[in-house]
């Protein structure tokens, strides 16, 4: 699969590192940036729309801020965009929905938004030996090409339905991250017998 990794921070990093049997290239806001990761990960930086033009799947991890500025102007046509970002305290329109808007034509699908950029950086991520379940909300073609995506960790995939659930994966990790920094463990209200 041909993946553009569209930033170059953890999540890029992290998720970019588990998926380098992959043809991967990295494209960011800082070409010196880009470069590094491309360097770490044995891939090729590209500018944003040389990238989108030659990816199957776009990663999208920027600041969400930046994600209409960048996606409006590429050719999106028949991409997979994943979206791994959260918004801390954001209320309204999911950023997921949001990224459909700016991209019309490309197939959106919400994943890898629910655990901290580390995890991504086990191989496997195991939790008391069971593989991390990571949900995907989104369009089928996009949940699919996740599914993917998400084996390649060594995770379980979790379809949970369309776009329109993505505002939910978005709430939780609200709930998640603002349990974890409190010093609470998120993970014991998920716990079955």
């Amino acid at each position: 699969m041909r993946i553009a990794l569209f930033g170059t921070g953890g999540m890029a990093s992290a998720l970019g590192g588990q998926w380098t049997r992959h043809d991967l290239t990295v494209s960011g806001r800082s070409p010196a940036h880009a470069a590094a990761l491309a360097a770490e990960l044995g891939a090729e930086t590209l500018d944003w729309a040389e990238a989108a033009a030659r990816a199957d799947a776009i990663l999208l991890a920027v600041p969400t801020t930046a994600l209409e500025a960048l996606l409006t102007p590429l050719d999106l046509n028949g991409k997979v965009l994943i979206d791994c970002t959260n918004v801390p305290g954001a209320t309204g329109e999911p950023v997921a929905a949001r990224i459909a808007e700016y991209a019309p034509g490309a197939s959106v699908v919400k994943a890898f938004n629910l655990a901290h950029v580390d995890v991504w950086r086990m191989t496997p991520p195991l939790f008391e030996g069971r593989p991390l379940g990571v949900p995907l909300c989104g369009a089928p073609e996009a949940v699919a090409v996740a599914t993917e995506l998400v084996q390649d960790l060594g995770c379980t995939p979790l379809p949970a339905g369309g776009l329109d659930r993505a505002a939910l994966l978005e709430a939780a990790a609200g709930l998640a991250i603002g349990l974890w920094f409190d010093g609470l463990d998120a993970r014991s209200m998920l716990m079955a017998s």
